[in-house]
């Protein structure tokens, strides 16, 4: 009997990159498999490209938002799928409740702020067996005692040339250089952003190497885009707040190379198997490392760092604000040697 499994999304870009190593092991698992995804509307793009997902149903309620009549409403839409069971990801009450309300008869996934009441297939989660995000996810796939099938597969994602032809004309860009991808963003906080003045500086360097620059994100880093743009001498091409999601992804599957802070675009690049060089400053490849094996991590590893907070608790967030764009760039031309075909970039004085 074919199965009918809804996956209860997380909320941030790169979260929802790393769950499709989950949703490639519940096909594993379950051949023929009907897999759903409920998703708030910025992450439906990549659902869209995640060949595994059937289909995507809208989660309209942001972070913070209980209304619950609401809830009932949405949950009483889902139960017309009859799904066998949902997986729940974000460890909140709140994001349990849908699926009860559905009646979906198995309610999978960890304990979280005390969800025995709204689950009835619940894990302990054991940190130190499961370090990283993306094994967490996974375990869900698994019966309940068994352990995380391994290797645990890198999240790719698809694009289409017709939508690339189609961003390229409407932003009136080219690929006639070799491309590098900045992503200057992190929608979790200034700890976790490299300083414009260091984007702008690499820039130059890329620029000077042949490089076109193009500097992704959402309206949120159009000021840190426009800053990196302006210092760079108008050399990066600001793209912030110009895109949507679907065609930022579809936009980076044409670059070369890829710098970016520890934020979904980040994962994103990975998911695109693109070479990365990634910033870590205040949080921890540790746990959420871009999951690609063309990717440099770049991180000071101060004694104050990771702290993950969103700003600086010392005040001064010498974790980026001391890595300097010269170890950024013997990254990336130590990245770039290493791929088959690719323009090695010179070294720059």
């Amino acid at each position: 009997m074919i199965k009918k499994i809804l996956v209860i999304g997380p909320s941030w870009v790169g979260d929802s990159v790393m769950a499709q190593p989950l949703y490639r092991r519940l096909h594993e698992r379950h051949p023929g498999l009907e897999l759903h995804v409920f998703a708030p509307a910025w992450t439906l793009p990549l659902l869209a490209r995640m060949p595994e997902v059937a289909r995507a149903h809208l989660n309209p309620f942001g972070h913070g938002q209980l209304r619950l009549l609401e809830r009932w409403r949405v949950a009483r839409q889902l139960a017309r799928e009859k799904f066998d069971q949902v997986i729940v990801l974000p460890n909140s009450l709140k994001s349990a409740l849908v699926p009860f309300f559905a009646g979906v008869p198995l309610r999978t996934g960890f304990i979280g702020e005390s969800r025995y009441a709204l689950l009835n297939d619940t894990r302990e989660l054991d940190e130190k067996a499961l370090p990283m995000m993306v094994e967490r996810f996974c375990a869900l796939a698994e019966p309940r005692q068994h352990a995380v099938s391994r290797p645990i597969p890198h999240p790719q994602l698809q694009v289409q040339a017709t939508s690339q032809e189609t961003a390229l004309a409407r932003l009136s860009l080219s690929t006639d250089r070799p491309i590098v991808a900045f992503c200057p963003g992190a929608e979790y906080g200034p700890a976790k952003r490299w300083p414009a003045r260091h984007f702008a500086e690499l820039a130059r360097r890329f620029d000077a190497a042949g490089y076109a620059v193009w500097l992704f994100g959402s309206g949120k880093d159009r000021e840190i885009s426009d800053e990196i743009a302006s210092l760079s001498g108008g050399l990066a091409v600001n793209l912030a707040g110009s895109t949507g999601l679907d065609e930022a992804i579809d936009l980076m599957g044409l670059i070369d190379i890829a710098v970016c802070n520890d934020s979904g675009l980040m994962h994103v690049a990975a998911a695109l198997g693109k070479p990365l060089v990634a910033l870590y400053g205040s949080s921890s490849p540790d746990f959420t490392p871009p999951l690609s094996d063309r990717a440099a991590v770049v991180s000071l590893n101060l004694d104050c760092s990771p702290c993950f907070e969103r700003t600086c608790p010392l005040g001064h967030t010498d974790c980026l604000e001391k890595l300097m764009p010269e170890q950024v760039w013997n990254a990336a031309q130590k990245l770039l040697s290493s791929e088959p075909g690719k323009t090695i970039i010179p070294i720059h004085s």
